[in-house]
């Protein structure tokens, strides 16, 4: 797809992932790398008689597969390469409980060249958690273009 035809589904829903499990392992694995090891997310006992009943899975994990998910599930643009150039806002909506499975939904906010060569895309990201009314997360997420 060029970025001509990806600025005409300005206002559109881009991308759809598919479902993402995120069981204790990936949660612990994300502890390890990050060093955030609060017992909500990785002692299923104390996790048990917090609000949650259960180990939650960390925010800033939720929001790392988003990069995964848009680069398996976007469209194949014609670019050299894309860099996350950050966010404009993120809110954390709803925990995603150990074991439950999650997809994003990738909406074209707007396209802009903004100088030869170099367009900046911004997406409205959606993180749906399965069979629950609430989302785990909604992000503006801005990615830097280049052709």
């Amino acid at each position: 797809m060029t970025l001509q035809d990806l600025a005409a589904r300005v206002g559109e829903v881009i991308a759809t992932s598919e479902w993402v499990e995120l069981g204790q392992d990936k949660i612990d694995l994300f502890a390890e790398a990050t060093g955030d090891r609060q017992f909500i997310h990785v002692d299923p006992e104390q996790a048990k008689l917090t609000p949650f009943g259960q180990t939650i899975a960390h925010g800033f994990l939720t929001l790392s597969l988003l990069a995964a998910m848009i680069q398996e599930h976007g469209p194949d643009i014609d670019v050299q390469m894309t860099v996350n150039y950050g966010l404009n806002k993120v809110r954390f909506l709803a925990p995603v409980k150990s074991g439950k499975r999650v997809r994003g939904h990738f909406k074209l906010v707007e396209l802009a060249e903004k100088r030869p060569g170099q367009w900046q895309q911004t997406l409205e990201c959606t993180l749906e958690i399965e069979g629950e009314d609430k989302p785990a997360l909604i992000a503006e997420w801005i990615l830097q273009l280049f052709v």
